[in-house]
């Protein structure tokens, strides 16, 4: 039982972790302006604890050097199948490549020129890159980068077009200003977005190895699963120009849909935040109470899990004044009703027809943390509530930290000490998957 118990930890522990660490990732960079980002790239994945090989081609050589992206990785850049010796940018056997691409999890071709899409569409094998490409077995993602309306020729589409349907994932480009001075379609997406595109391709694909056995399989702890994330403070309008609201900046709410993202589902975020959205999540803004009631009663019908991270608020002006309130006296008073609400009216629907299938609550509490959050649990028919004292350090509205206790419908609960948003998200959406079974 207790060996049992322990590996139970330990798979918790290792899905809560970072995506990106300990993933190798092969990283292909053409020759376009566009290389500098590329750099940005390799260190930030880096940071994030993957291990990244570089491929640089000639014509990338030009623009950056193999120094450079290996100052940032701590890892040999390869630039050349022909030469052996690794510290001169070869490889340190004939058939490395072939080692690279066994071990990569992901490849991505980041700038990718057109004429490196065309070498990849055709099958071409005169470079490092293209020979390696050809031997990856993982998820290959190219990110287009390209100046005047390079991108747009028929040619270049074609090629994408060729690319897609064996499987390779299209990196959207970017409108704006190019190094020309025009301004189009064909810039290099920054590096949050092209991480964001990596975890997320990580998270519905997985690799195994028994031995000197590589084998792929689809992966991710929520993979096909469909999962609702609510986020942010509504904001109850008193006038055209103020609002009753709350201090959350939808900070949890969001990485948890990040984290939802990462473990392979489809994510839907209904946010009341201002904050950016979660690439690749199916995203609806909100700003009240009653535009977020529609919106979860609409979209977790179906779902396989419900995360209600939003702070909503309880309380509403009666009357919403057309024009704003002038500043007549000394005193103003207001009119308010209750707010319906959500998690009741969800934990009600999913008694009667067993949808969504798992439902998270949050509790932000001030005192009798443990006490108000378990009645919570009890009369909202949640599965897990998750509990936070906001007047805590560090575990407040507005943080990147927080500290959490999470509480189930058996009665256990489990405390997750002060730590970043990202870390707490990461554990709810392992302990979600495993309600769902």
């Amino acid at each position: 039982m207790f060996a049992n118990a322990l590996k139970q930890h330990q798979n918790r522990d290792k899905n809560s972790r970072g995506i990106l660490q300990d993933r190798h990732i092969l990283l292909g960079v053409t020759g376009s302006i566009a290389c500098y980002k590329a750099i940005d790239l390799a260190s930030k994945l880096t940071q994030a604890g993957a291990l990244v090989d570089v491929l640089l081609t000639d014509a990338a050589r030009e623009f950056v050097t193999p120094l450079a992206f290996s100052a940032v990785t701590g890892r040999a850049t390869y630039t050349s199948m022909w030469e052996t010796s690794a510290t001169s940018g070869g490889l340190p056997t004939h058939i490395a490549h072939i080692g690279l691409a066994e071990q990569a999890e992901i490849l991505i071709i980041a700038p990718a020129t057109a004429q490196h899409l065309a070498k990849l569409a055709h099958g071409f094998a005169d470079d490092l890159l293209c020979v390696t490409a050809l031997a990856c077995r993982c998820p290959v993602l190219v990110a287009p980068a390209g100046d005047g309306h390079m991108l747009e020729h028929e040619a270049v589409r074609e090629n994408l077009r060729i690319l897609q349907t064996r499987g390779v994932k299209v990196i959207e480009p970017e409108t704006g200003r190019h190094a020309s001075g025009l301004t189009g379609r064909g810039r290099l997406p920054e590096t949050p977005t092209l991480i964001a595109h990596i975890r997320h391709t990580l998270g519905k694909f997985a690799v195994r190895y028994a031995g000197n056995q590589r084998s792929s399989e689809r992966g991710g702890v929520l993979l096909g699963r469909r999962v609702v994330v609510t986020a942010g403070g509504t904001r109850e309008a008193l006038d055209p120009v103020r609002y009753i609201g709350n201090r959350s900046s939808g900070k949890q709410g969001h990485a948890l849909a990040e984290a939802a993202l990462d473990a392979g589902a489809e994510v839907t975020l209904i946010t009341a935040s201002d904050l950016p959205a979660p690439v690749t999540a199916r995203v609806i803004r909100v700003e009240s109470a009653e535009q977020m009631m529609r919106a979860v009663m609409a979209e977790s019908e179906g779902a396989d899990a419900l995360i209600m991270a939003a702070a909503v608020a309880d309380y509403r002006a009666e009357t919403v004044a057309i024009q704003k309130i002038k500043k007549t006296s000394n005193n103003l008073t207001l009119q308010l009703e209750r707010t319906a609400d959500i998690l009741a009216a969800v934990g009600e629907r999913k008694a009667q027809i067993g949808m969504p299938r798992v439902l998270v609550g949050f509790a932000a509490e001030t005192q009798d943390l443990i006490e108000n959050a378990r009645g919570k649990l009890e009369r909202k028919n949640a599965d897990m509530i998750v509990a936070n004292d906001v007047s805590e350090p560090g575990a407040g509205f507005a943080g990147d930290t927080n500290a959490v206790t999470l509480l189930y419908r058996d009665g256990t609960r489990e405390v997750l000490d002060l730590q970043r948003k990202e870390q707490v998200a990461r554990r709810i959406v392992v302990e979600v998957a495993r309600l769902l079974g």
